[in-house]
């Protein structure tokens, strides 16, 4: 009776199975990597997610693209004219006293920092490489708060994409 109770059970279990692979297989995005012109400045993320591309800034030293739900994320080099180090621009941010704005988390490498926190009702992560070239470069997602659940698992490998040459 027992085995039968569970080789009942069986073909409810292999579609919970074939419904939750196919649910993941949709929910993964393909990679897009963007690669800037004039700074070399390349980072990937899912370009199903952040698929509205906006136009290009006359300097062309970043793009940023947008998503339906709110979040946006530039991929972005400037000279680094200020000669800022990755402590020297954690510090000057942590002392940012913008309306809504707070760091609620850095970390530092020798030529690398991280930054996140909120601004206003969005949550930001903001990282940045800083080159011998004199460059910094960096990629910024900000998201709405609401939407923490599905951005904090891609943040850190969006981020961890950032590259320069």
């Amino acid at each position: 009776m027992k085995r039968l109770h569970l080789i009942q059970k069986a073909p409810l279990a292999i579609a919970l199975s074939s419904l939750l692979a196919s649910v993941a297989t949709t929910a993964i995005a393909k990679p897009f990597t963007y690669v800037n012109a004039r700074f070399g400045t390349a980072c990937t993320f899912p370009d199903e997610i952040f698929s509205d591309r906006l136009p290009e800034p006359e300097n062309g030293d970043g793009q940023e693209w947008l998503s339906p739900d709110g979040a946006s994320l530039i991929c972005s080099g400037i000279y680094n004219i200020d000669n800022d180090t990755p402590k020297s621009f954690v510090a000057g941010e942590k002392a940012n006293t913008g309306p809504g704005y707070k760091v609620t988390y850095s970390k530092t490498g020798k030529n690398w920092a991280v930054l996140s926190g909120v601004k206003g009702d969005k949550i930001f992560y903001d990282r940045r490489l800083f080159g011998k070239d004199g460059v910094i470069r960096s990629v910024w997602i900000e998201y709405p708060s609401s939407l923490k659940a599905k951005y904090d698992p891609l943040t850190g490998t969006i981020a961890a994409s950032l590259r320069g040459p």
